[in-house]
């Protein structure tokens, strides 16, 4: 998959213990908007998508990522590689922690399931939006989910998320 963009924030020790996290994200637009979950705690959008089990496949996990978190379900043969982002970052629990974005562009059914969301997801109350790009961001650049208590990890989420939406905006996939 081509390499879209490398978010390097290069406060992490290189010889320490290392962390790599895959996951599936997915782009769904219909009618010039984007299905995108909304924390309705934190007040941000994010691309639906989320961590690849081991010995699962990117396509597999990004139906079953977009399944839990937003209840659509992803037409498989939609699916279309679109680009990976890659952010490198002192982690949590390791001193590096790398996390691989595979971002798809798919389309899905009319019909919405409930949710399965994993506890923090539920926490902060992730709903289905369809909203446009340009509402995402201005949302995502201006309201007080900065100011929470993950506040650099919050503010880092926002700058791959709207990055992505800008160039979104710029290849023309919105009118």
């Amino acid at each position: 998959m081509k390499l879209l963009k490398e978010f390097d924030y290069k406060d992490y020790k290189l010889d320490g213990t290392v962390g790599v996290r895959p996951s599936a994200r997915a782009i769904i637009i219909r009618d010039d908007k984007l299905a995108l979950v909304y924390s309705e705690k934190y007040d941000y959008y994010i691309f639906a998508g989320g961590g690849i089990d081991e010995g699962e496949s990117k396509e597999t996990a990004l139906i079953r990522e977009i399944r839990e978190e937003t209840g659509l379900d992803v037409i498989p043969e939609s699916i279309k590689e679109y680009g990976l982002i890659v952010r490198r970052e002192h982690g949590k629990i390791d001193d590096l922690f790398i996390q691989e974005n595979y971002f798809y562009l798919c389309d899905v059914s009319d019909k919405v399931l409930p949710q399965k969301l994993d506890n923090y997801e539920a926490e902060e109350r992730y709903i289905l939006r369809w909203v446009t790009p340009q509402e995402a961001i201005e949302t995502n650049m201006n309201h007080s989910h900065i100011k929470q208590e993950n506040a650099t990890f919050c503010a880092r989420l926002m700058e791959r998320e709207t990055w992505l939406m800008e160039r979104l905006i710029s290849e023309g996939y919105f009118r």
